[in-house]
């Protein structure tokens, strides 16, 4: 049976154990950390926690995460606007914002397609995407949903959405990362690092 601790201590922990990827263990030691932690730092922890909650919202335009009308993106007049990079959730956004490379736009999706659990086209913003395809002139989208199979389902969903309009379809590829070893890659991601090859020379 698992020890319990006094109510407030007790709560935290069930608290924490719903944040994802934090177990049991990990979630009794944030709260023993945050019991120790000085008043003023579990405050600044609790205030930031209440102001993601207030202030932050969806971008009206491409869903992505924004402290006003619109995210820092899409106000930005140096992007490009004729390639839009589609991706499952914010945080995929901000990782490929950290490759410094890619200068289109975004559109969120807010999740991808799994009907085992529940997730079908009303839940995802396709929609909203295909009225910035119709309006804002967009040449190219780069389809960068997981490499899954709700990932793999949710880029031909919008695959087909987008083919009656006329809009160059591009994927993100899928292979090996950088440092790894051949023989240790599986048979799919090898697989498809030869379908995503491009010209050397």
């Amino acid at each position: 049976m698992p020890i319990r601790y006094v109510s407030p201590l007790n709560r935290l922990v069930d608290v924490l154990m719903r944040l994802p990827g934090v177990g049991a263990k990990t979630a009794q030691r944030l709260a023993f950390y945050l019991l120790k932690a000085s008043r003023e730092e579990a405050m600044k922890l609790a205030e930031a926690i209440v102001e993601i909650k207030e202030k932050i919202r969806v971008c009206g335009r491409c869903y992505n995460i924004a402290e006003e009308e619109q995210c820092t993106i899409c106000q930005d007049p140096t992007r490009d606007g004729s390639v839009l990079c589609v991706v499952e959730e914010a945080n995929d956004l901000m990782a490929i914002e950290r490759t410094g490379t890619f200068k289109g736009r975004y559109h969120v999706l807010q999740g991808s397609l799994s009907p085992i659990e529940g997730r079908g086209p009303d839940q995802i913003t396709a929609k909203g995407m295909l009225e910035r395809l119709r309006s804002e002139g967009v040449k190219e989208v780069i389809l960068a949903t997981n490499p899954n199979m709700e990932g793999e389902a949710t880029a031909l969903y919008v695959a087909r959405l987008i083919g009656p309009l006329g809009v160059r379809v591009t994927r993100i590829a899928h292979g090996l990362p950088v440092g790894g070893d051949l023989e240790y890659a599986d048979e799919v991601t090898l697989g498809r690092a030869l379908e995503g090859r491009r010209e050397f020379i």
